[in-house]
């Protein structure tokens, strides 16, 4: 195989791809490795085309074994960091005699991996405050307080508050994973969300009236059907709304809104908009990005003492999604916060 069809063929290849010749320097690099090395790597030794360790030892080992090897190796191009695994291949057969070096990219399942690893270091913080103040309590009323009726009822009362907790965040991670593993099969049932909000209302205001907080609900004439899993949207506006009562100020109204556009300029077509208004504190936008996290909170004491679990704006943005819809957040301190849900109305006689 002559130099110029072994040049076409690595210029092909979609990966970044470069070869090294026998005497250690790059003869070829193709368009997908300009962005590593750059055009200007052709013709020179590949130590000073790539002044990274894990280039250098993996073309190294692979010259002086002659076996393949790998490493990784951190890029950053436009303040932007790449993650590559990085692989030299022994090449030698006629016309070419060398080592053929590949990068891919791992950038996404590193991210993946360390986002498996904080969300198993979340959930076991989370479990462990719990279980450690159950299991205090429990060695107590074992020992000290066996026969102390009064801190008997105290402790008893503690634990069933942390239990209770526990029983939640089981329950929000059981819904988060449910939610996930059908992400990519769209609901096809008709649900009329007027409805949908005024059951909601109907089911929080007794929550509502105990902290002072007023809920007012308003919604069109018509019917305003979309092609969704009922209970799911329920949650969704469920959690929206806990929310809104937890960090109204007692004495404000939570407002739940429901609107229809004949083109929606987010959707690009006919959608349902809730929106859910307190008038509490609200917060810095800098938070507004990461809300959705799993676990992340604005106060984290306050969010673990009103009962949350850091999850349920993770689930409404994964139920949200499935439903082909968009979230909005915004808050202005001192002003209160509004979370928007927009979703596609079902299309007439689909």
């Amino acid at each position: 195989m002559n130099s110029d069809m072994i040049r076409a063929l690595v210029s092909a290849l979609p990966m970044p791809v470069l070869l090294i010749g026998s005497d250690q320097r790059v003869h070829i690099v193709n368009r997908a490795a300009n962005a590593i090395v750059g055009v200007q790597a052709e013709g020179r030794h590949y130590m000073t085309a790539l002044r990274a360790p894990a280039f250098i030892d993996c073309v190294e080992t692979a010259f002086r074994d002659r076996v393949a090897a790998t490493g990784r190796h951190l890029s950053y191009e436009m303040a932007h960091e790449t993650l590559w695994a990085v692989r030299a291949e022994p090449l030698s057969g006629d016309g070419f005699s060398g080592v053929m070096v590949s990068f891919q990219d791992i950038t996404a399942l590193a991210a993946a991996g360390q986002m498996r690893r904080d969300f198993v270091a979340n959930v076991s913080h989370e479990l462990r405050t719990p279980l450690t103040a159950l299991i205090g309590f429990i060695e107590t009323l074992q020992g000290a307080a066996r026969d102390d009726p009064t801190a008997r009822g105290r402790f008893l009362a503690i634990m069933a508050h942390e239990a209770a907790r526990m029983e939640r965040l089981v329950s929000d991670l059981l819904s988060l994973n449910r939610v996930e593993s059908e992400a990519r099969v769209r609901p096809s049932a008709e649900v009329d969300l007027a409805p949908l909000l005024t059951s909601v209302r109907a089911a929080l205001l007794p929550q509502a009236t105990e902290r002072g907080v007023a809920i007012e609900i308003t919604t069109g004439d018509g019917d305003s059907l979309v092609r969704g899993d009922s209970d799911q949207l329920t949650q969704v506006v469920t959690n929206l709304v806990e929310n809104a009562i937890k960090y109204a100020a007692a004495g404000r109204l939570v407002t739940i809104a429901l609107t229809e556009a004949a083109m929606d300029p987010v959707l690009k077509r006919p959608a349902a908009r809730i929106e859910v208004i307190d008038r509490g504190e609200g917060f810095e936008p800098v938070h507004i990005p990461r809300l959705t996290e799993r676990f992340y909170r604005i106060d984290t004491h306050r969010s673990r003492e009103e009962g949350g679990t850091g999850l349920g704006l993770a689930i409404v943005k994964h139920i949200v999604g499935r439903h082909r819809g968009r979230l909005s957040i915004d808050s202005t301190p001192g002003q209160g916060s509004r979370f928007t849900v927009i979703l596609p109305l079902a299309e007439t006689g689909a």
